[in-house]
């Protein structure tokens, strides 16, 4: 078993709404954390990418950061 944020959080469904969980998984430069760096699954990186990007768009969270 992984020991990550999402399972020490209890954390099953990764939502793009909450942007602070959001923030965790994004580099000072804005782009999204690989795998090896946040210690996440396959599964849960793909939730993890696809709100990362939804929220992009919705503009809760900046494309790149300066």
């Amino acid at each position: 078993m992984s020991n990550n944020i999402l399972t020490q959080n209890d954390i099953r469904h990764v939502d793009y709404k909450d942007v602070d969980l959001l923030k965790q998984f994004i580099n000072p430069h804005g782009r999204i954390v690989s795998r090896n760096r946040s210690g996440l699954t396959a599964k849960q990186q793909r939730a993890v990418e696809a709100a990362v990007k939804r929220a992009r768009f919705m503009g809760l969270l900046p494309y790149i950061q300066k």
